[in-house]
């Protein structure tokens, strides 16, 4: 597949390790996948423990002198990174497409939301600033420094290969730390490509490295239990996350975590319907349903339910199914058989307690990883598609009749990543928007997501934010210095 790239040498097949290309370990070699065709991709090296050990040495060798540059030249550093990557915003689609399935419309439109942390980012370095406050005593200062963390370990997902590793990477290294990057062991070729890019830009060895390999366990025991590790940021499940809290907690490092969702995708009954429609078709079909913040569960006021369940069915016939490689192709496969059977048993569920199946709702012909946009009406709290992400492109609309019926529905979760809500009324959008558990809302709008917002949920949907300028947060420590002594003498 490298014949696909107008720069071959973005195709690496092997993990990035303190500024050099690790080949082989003693661990052998795992196969990667197209999750479009089940097609061989490569074989990539598998780093254990030791390799693990190797890139946070590194990372902790080229702290130092990272975090002694000053922030205008490591802005600099990440501005040459983000101009490469829009430079092979292509390449980089097409890597997406291969190892993920997405379509490459939407592999592109991820490049440019992962270039935008890495530009915003580069902005911001310069912008970590500390207080003056006034001392208690005549003879003191008080100073407050903001100071980069340390190493840093990042632990990514598949869905977003891109985005998911900038938006991390980005403030990291904008504040002065230094960052070794797990990624997914089904998306580890964009990682790479990155890494590829960062190198050109001038990122100097060790403050950015990537392994490797599916022993995720031993790779993330060794990021969590080594003490030169000071911070640990994931996105994923919440299981993986309380894991990783419980690990991470012997060593008491900063966490930041970004897990699972079951976004409410609220319709009141003054909702321009036709922008409800494209709206939620936006936030739930996106990456054919694999995202955490995508549309987990639909409420609709019962006064427009009919009419607005026809509008969406009418956009949801003409989606197009199929390899993201083809130009028109609207849903690319699910991940892997695992993620079929996820969505297989969540639509059979919610048939078996009472759901219409209004579109889809089975495998799609061109078998595979494929599966049917589907949508389910009259769905009900008792289904499992209720209470857990499916992680796929099923659409279960509920039915409410008042504003206080559908935040209790809304709010009866464990999670609170995102929701969002449609109405014309300013009042009941402020009120409602208010009464949501959630970390983010988007109101009259199916797409939330940007570097310059801050994104990260409450509840069990995690902790921490990214993006924004609360983003480079996560990755300074507050220093207070206390400075006594001054002669006020004859002031």
């Amino acid at each position: 597949m490298r014949h696909l790239l107008k720069d071959p040498t973005l195709w690496r097949e092997a993990a990035y390790i303190n500024g050099e290309w690790l080949t082989e370990t003693p661990h052998g070699r795992y196969a990667l996948h197209n999750p479009a065709d089940g097609a061989l991709l490569t074989e990539l090296p598998r780093c254990r423990e030791d390799e693990t050990r190797r890139a946070i040495d590194a990372a902790q060798a080229a702290f130092v002198p990272w975090r002694r540059t000053t922030a205008k030249a490591r802005g600099e550093v990440l501005r040459r990174w983000y101009e490469l990557i829009v430079q092979h915003k292509e390449d980089l689609a097409t890597l997406i497409t291969l190892e993920e399935g997405k379509p490459r419309a939407e592999a592109r439109g991820e490049i440019d939301y992962a270039a935008g942390f890495v530009r915003w980012f580069s902005e911001e370095a310069t912008r970590v600033r500390g207080d003056v406050i006034p001392g208690v005593k005549e003879t003191q200062r008080i100073m407050a420094l903001r100071e980069p963390i340390g190493v840093c370990a990042a632990i990514t997902p598949w869905n977003f290969p891109a985005a998911m590793i900038t938006r991390k990477a980005g403030p990291a290294l904008a504040a002065g730390c230094t960052m070794v990057v797990k990624p997914a062991s089904q998306t580890p070729m964009t990682a790479l490509a990155l890494a590829e890019l960062a190198h050109r830009a001038g990122i100097p060895a060790g403050v950015f490295s990537v392994l490797t390999g599916n022993d995720t366990r031993a790779i993330g025991g060794e990021l969590t239990a080594n003490p030169l590790v000071r911070k640990i940021t994931f996105t994923g499940s919440t299981e993986v996350g309380r894991t990783l809290l419980v690990q991470a907690a012997q060593t008491i490092k900063k966490c930041s975590m970004e897990l699972g969702g079951n976004a409410p995708f609220i319709v009141f009954d003054d909702a321009d319907l036709d922008a409800a429609a494209d709206g939620v078709m936006q936030a739930k079909f996106r990456n054919t349903g694999e995202s955490c913040i995508g549309a987990n569960r639909v409420l609709v006021q019962s006064g427009v339910y009919d009419a607005l369940a026809a509008r969406i069915v009418e956009r949801v016939a003409k989606l197009r199914v199929g390899n993201g490689l083809e130009e028109g192709v609207n849903l690319g496969p699910l991940i892997d058989a695992g993620g079929v059977e996820k969505v297989e048993e969540h639509v059979a569920d919610a048939l078996a307690h009472g759901a219409r199946l209004l579109h889809g709702g089975r495998r799609h012909a061109l078998g595979g990883n494929f599966y049917e946009p589907t949508v389910l009406a009259d769905a009900t709290p008792a289904m499992r598609i209720a209470h857990e992400e499916t992680f796929g492109p099923v659409m279960p609309l509920f039915r409410f009749e008042t504003d206080d019926e559908a935040i209790a529905m809304a709010n009866d979760t464990d999670f609170g990543l995102a929701a969002y809500l449609y109405s014309r009324d300013a009042a009941r959008i402020w009120r409602n928007a208010a009464r949501i558990e959630s970390g983010m809302v988007g109101i009259n709008c199916g797409m939330i997501s940007n570097e310059v917002a801050p994104f990260g949920g409450i509840k069990q949907s995690g902790l921490g934010r990214e993006g924004s300028h609360l983003g480079i947060d996560e990755y300074v420590e507050v220093k207070y210095l206390c400075w006594d002594g001054l002669d006020v003498a004859g002031v």
